[in-house]
């Protein structure tokens, strides 16, 4: 049986408790990775490491950096030296900007870009010492193009994703790959969180388009599953994308036209 080159890597996920993050962590250890599935709720990833003993489940707040950097050494110490870091944590906090809370604007940065900072940063210096890794951050299409009602969130990732970029310019030279993965809509919580009680009616607004909410709508005809944005995850992260590094790569079934 061939082996895959992912067989013995540690790899870190964060946000790993639900949607995308929980389908990367199962997609990496599908691929035979041994993986530190983070969350901030101890609940989900309880039941994530059950399913496999691939799965080592660590209780950690991104928006703390003390708390992600005794984490990440802790990670490090039990599995070993992280060679894949997968940035998916984040929350959506939707509203108009002029009724938005500054708590809900604090949140969303704390958690979708410091967040990411503190991640990158404690694993990022690792990897450049041992002159290899990938990181993956996971953004949306909504950092490059504007979104009603989604000010801060799409703000929030458009700095995750030029903090990310600008990761791998610094850290090419030790060996370390950056990039980023942008999904659309998906069938996540956080996704459906948005649709409110007729879920067939508003998933279908999201693929036709919305012109009142100035949405083009999904050229493909779907709404990804988390398993779309797992695979491009993993290919970022694998030797095949190995001369790719600071790249965006959207996979939003061609939502935004890739404006």
């Amino acid at each position: 049986m061939e082996r895959s080159e992912f067989d013995g890597v540690v790899a870190m996920v964060t946000g790993a408790g639900q949607g995308i993050g929980a389908a990367v962590v199962r997609a990496l250890v599908a691929e035979g990775a041994v993986v530190a599935a983070v969350d901030r709720n101890a609940g989900p990833l309880a039941g994530l490491a059950a399913e496999s003993g691939g799965v080592h489940p660590y209780v950690m707040d991104v928006a703390d950096g003390q708390a992600v950097d005794d984490g990440v050494e802790l990670i490090e110490r039990q599995l070993g030296p992280v060679g894949v870091l997968v940035n998916v944590a984040g929350v959506l906090r939707a509203g108009p900007i002029v009724e938005l809370a500054d708590a809900d604007w604090a949140e969303t940065f704390a958690v979708n870009t410091t967040g990411v900072f503190h991640t990158s940063r404690a694993v990022g210096r690792r990897m450049a010492e041992r002159g290899k890794g990938a990181i993956v951050t996971v953004g949306s299409n909504a950092a490059g193009v504007p979104r009603a009602g989604m000010a801060a969130y799409a703000a929030s990732k458009a700095a995750a994703t030029m903090f990310t970029r600008c990761l791998g310019l610094e850290l090419a030279r030790s060996g370390v790959r950056c990039n980023v993965v942008s999904p659309g809509s998906t069938d996540t919580q956080m996704q459906r969180g948005l649709w409110g009680d007729d879920a067939e009616a508003a998933e279908r607004r999201v693929i036709d388009g919305d012109l009142a909410a100035w949405r083009v709508g999904i050229p493909l005809g779907r709404i990804a599953e988390p398993a779309d944005i797992a695979e491009a995850v993993l290919f970022l992260a694998s030797d095949r994308a190995r001369h790719i590094t600071m790249h965006d790569l959207y996979v939003d079934g061609g939502a935004t036209l890739r404006a």
